[in-house]
């Protein structure tokens, strides 16, 4: 098979390498352990987190305005602690994404709506930079996605075209919007799907089949 001309993977973290970090489920098993009224919990969050993500709220302030904005019989750094915890490795993706990034002398980049707090947990904890070159989370750069800035200040720092790009996102509206820039966007839905669709850009792997375990 020729050489692919793709040089480049950018990556979505949760729902794509980890869970997400702190989504409705997550809201949902947090409303259920503190006895937290869920509706309440969802409103307050929804007018809050955008701003979390984007670097301009901290996670101290977020939790102030979303939970301890009154007395609660449990303290910040236990819920604080709950919402780390949240955090866990998807099968086979990590292992996916760094055989393809050896296999093809691949530069790696994360582009990722992400809070400051639980970006850096989840760097450290699931050892992210052990294969990535390079992080645009939306609290570092203040922008988030859709808006398809981030994806040309990424295209800016990895310096390489879009048709060099494939970009995995569980989000199809954020694969598309990908696509609209000329980056090869793909819906991800499992872990085979996307190898499939990779194999087919030309990033295939010796072993034909899907990653099944950890290389």
């Amino acid at each position: 098979m020729p050489k692919s001309p793709l040089t480049t993977l950018f990556l979505d973290v949760g729902g794509v390498l980890l869970t997400n970090g702190w989504d409705r489920h997550a809201r949902g098993r947090a409303a259920e352990r503190f006895g937290l009224d869920p509706v309440q919990l969802d409103e307050r969050h929804h007018l809050n987190f955008d701003t979390y993500e984007v670097g301009k709220q901290t996670l101290d302030e977020y939790m102030r305005r979303v939970i301890f904005y009154e007395p609660r019989d449990f303290s910040v750094d236990e819920f604080r602690q709950f919402m780390f915890d949240q955090s866990q490795r998807l099968p086979h993706m990590i292992e996916l994404v760094t055989a393809l990034k050896h296999r093809h002398r691949l530069k790696i980049a994360v582009v990722s709506n992400e809070g400051r707090e639980l970006t850096l947990h989840r760097v450290e904890k699931f050892e992210l930079g052990q294969f990535v070159d390079f992080f645009i989370f939306s609290c570092f750069v203040h922008l988030r996605k859709p808006d398809p800035d981030i994806f040309r200040l990424a295209l800016d720092v990895a310096q390489v075209s879009p048709q060099e790009v494939a970009f995995l996102d569980d989000r199809d509206m954020f694969a598309s919007i990908a696509c609209g820039l000329g980056i090869h966007g793909i819906h991800h839905k499992s872990v085979e799907a996307s190898q499939k669709t990779l194999a087919k850009l030309g990033l295939e792997l010796d072993d034909a089949g899907p990653v099944a375990a950890p290389l």
